[in-house]
């Protein structure tokens, strides 16, 4: 069953709809979310432009939306995911519509010194930290990401 748990206007001004469940926007996403909490700390990293924010990006050609979201992860953090679930998607309509998924998972491994790609690599933040960052991009101050905090929150307990 679909559920849409918010619609929403991003701080950019874009009209959000986000659901849990199956997709119903009749658009394919190409676009991936990692939202991961690991012995009580969010993985985050931080974007050389956006700030603090959870791992993601765009799945390139021939790409599965969960090879897409290990591979961005380990691009962004140099953390390895395994056993992911997908468990929204919301949708972004703006000058470029896109669709996003998001995923957890858990920790594979973790690389003392990765190779990253436009990115600091991970960092894991408490719930207290992430919710006092003021570094934090606009993407995760909006009413979508505090749902999907729940939703993983709620999955990892």
């Amino acid at each position: 069953m679909t559920h849409i748990a918010t619609i929403f206007k991003d701080l950019q001004g874009a009209h959000v709809e986000l659901t849990f469940g199956e997709n119903r926007f009749g658009m394919e996403a190409r676009h991936v979310l990692v939202v991961l909490k690991h012995e009580g700390k969010w993985l985050v990293t931080r974007h050389s432009v956006r700030g603090i924010e959870f791992p993601g990006g765009k799945a390139e050609e021939g790409e599965t939306l969960t090879e897409a979201a290990i591979r961005e992860t380990i691009e962004e953090t140099g953390v390895t995911i395994t056993d992911l679930v997908k468990f929204a998607e919301y949708v972004v309509m703006s000058n470029v519509t896109f669709c996003k998924a998001v995923f957890t998972g858990k920790v594979f491994s973790i690389e003392e010194n990765p190779q990253l790609f436009e990115t600091e690599g991970a960092f894991w933040m408490t719930d207290e930290q992430l919710s006092n960052c003021d570094e934090l991009s606009f993407h995760m101050k909006d009413a979508g990401m505090v749902e999907i905090r729940k939703w993983v929150d709620s999955y990892v307990s």
